[in-house]
């Protein structure tokens, strides 16, 4: 009896140094390779974890927060062996998926996903060039789908068409952008849809005559043309 304890005792010791030995280790060049894990500094909550292959990120990686004492899952990233991008999913602290998509090495590239608070609802819906630049259509969403804005990119700035809508699909505001400012011809609704106002915007500034409505009737008009003086209709 007395043996086999002793012998289980070994085995164990055994297995817990092997086990050790496969995790954090580097390789002939001192990089890193095998499995790594890290907890919080000064706790034993895990901080991450995941697989190098002579220093590369390869295979899953988790990602945690230290919530009260305990290792949350905040984010996981699956690596490509061969290049930096990886596929980027972040969790909210009930386990939820809040956004998606994925990253080349800090920067978000190609279609991100996200969600709305509680629901599997997409809230936002956008698109990078490899730079991490806002690139092309953007989308807001409704929870009941329906858009909410739409907006133009291009290299990371505002650029064409912006259109705001309300939950009934009602256009509420439409502006034009070039170069992240607001330029040329603007309108604003009412939540009917009947015009308020419109007018034309230069370099990011009022420009020109702007009118005002009320009940589809023009009520006033605004000269911002430099130098030019208020005209109220009567």
């Amino acid at each position: 009896m007395k043996l086999n304890s002793i012998l289980t005792v070994v085995l164990l010791t055994t297995i817990t140094t092997l086990s050790a030995q496969t995790i954090n280790k580097f390789d002939d060049n001192g990089k890193r390779h095998g499995i790594w894990k890290k907890n919080f500094e000064g706790t034993k909550v895990l901080r991450y974890q995941g697989k190098f292959k002579h220093g590369k990120e390869i295979d899953t990686f988790q990602f945690y927060k230290n919530i009260r004492g305990k290792a949350v899952l905040t984010a996981s990233k699956i690596f490509n062996e061969h290049t930096n991008i990886a596929q980027v999913f972040f969790y909210a602290s009930n386990g939820k998926v809040i956004s998606k998509g994925k990253m080349d090495g800090k920067n978000y590239i190609d279609e991100w996903a996200y969600f709305h608070k509680n629901s599997d609802k997409l809230m936002t819906l956008e698109h990078y060039n490899q730079q991490g630049q806002l690139q092309g259509k953007r989308f807001v969403y409704y929870p009941n789908g329906q858009v909410a804005e739409s907006q133009n990119y291009i290299n990371g700035k505002r650029n064409g068409a912006s259109v705001w809508y309300s939950v009934n699909n009602v256009v509420l505001k439409e502006f034009m952008y070039e170069n992240d400012e607001l330029h040329g011809p603007s309108k604003v609704y009412d939540a009917n849809g009947n015009l308020k106002v419109e007018g034309v915007y230069k370099s990011g500034k009022k420009h020109g005559v702007w009118k005002y409505y009320e009940n589809n009737e023009l009520k006033e008009t605004i000269d911002f043309t430099p130098k030019s003086k208020y005209i109220k209709t009567p």
